[in-house]
């Protein structure tokens, strides 16, 4: 979850660029679909990007990478833990008694059930949660926050709070902030919504020919 931070006072611009998602110059006329590509929705033309789609999306890459690596960057120096670790401990601490289970925290996090236990496999060295067994259920583990890693969030969050105003919320206006709102959420039931696509593995011709040109 954790990506790399930006180098320090690096400026990075975001340009327009191609991305693999606007038409290539090679499909503005008689361009056949090479052998084994997969086409668009019922054999059509794939919808590409039109230019204000594509500068959109270059930007949106942008403000995604910049903003988590610069939030990364500082929690990291002042409160010494990723991101990743301090979002476990914030659900942790808005849940009743301050524990959930397992599969709850996962799907709270977004995180996946491998990354998640890893987490809180380093939490727990920290001493900052515990894993409980359900009295109910021994194969299920429910996380507790400590009051230790209660105290470690408590420590960390002014600073990482304010690094989220100072670098989004400062930069837009009340009604832009909602408009930003409204956008995320059509975007998260978008996702919601539509099935992930099943990828079928490429095509390879066989040892000795060569595909349709």
């Amino acid at each position: 979850m954790s990506p790399r931070p930006a180098e320090r006072g690096r400026t990075v611009s975001a340009r327009p660029g191609d991305g693999g998602h606007s038409r290539p110059a090679v499909a503005q006329g008689g361009h056949r679909t090479p052998a084994g590509a997969s086409p668009g929705a019922a054999g059509s033309e794939p919808r590409w990007l039109t230019d204000d789609e594509q500068r959109v999306w270059r930007l949106f890459l942008a403000v995604n990478r910049l903003l988590w690596a610069r939030l990364e960057q500082e929690l990291q120096r002042d409160a010494g833990m990723p991101h990743a670790y301090y979002e476990v401990l914030v659900h942790l601490s808005e849940a009743p008694g301050r524990r959930l289970r397992m599969s709850q925290l996962a799907e709270r996090s977004l995180s996946s059930p491998s990354r998640l236990s890893h987490a809180v496999n380093r939490l727990e060295r920290l001493g900052w949660v515990v894993r409980e067994a359900l009295p109910a259920d021994r194969r299920c583990q429910i996380a507790v926050l400590t009051d230790a890693g209660f105290a470690a969030l408590a420590a960390a969050a002014p600073g990482h709070v304010e690094g989220v105003r100072t670098h989004l919320f400062d930069a837009l206006t009340p009604e832009q902030v909602r408009q930003l709102g409204d956008i995320c959420q059509a975007i998260v039931q978008r996702i919601n919504a539509v099935p992930c696509r099943q990828c079928a593995p490429p095509t390879r011709p066989r040892t000795g020919t060569v595909p349709d040109s």
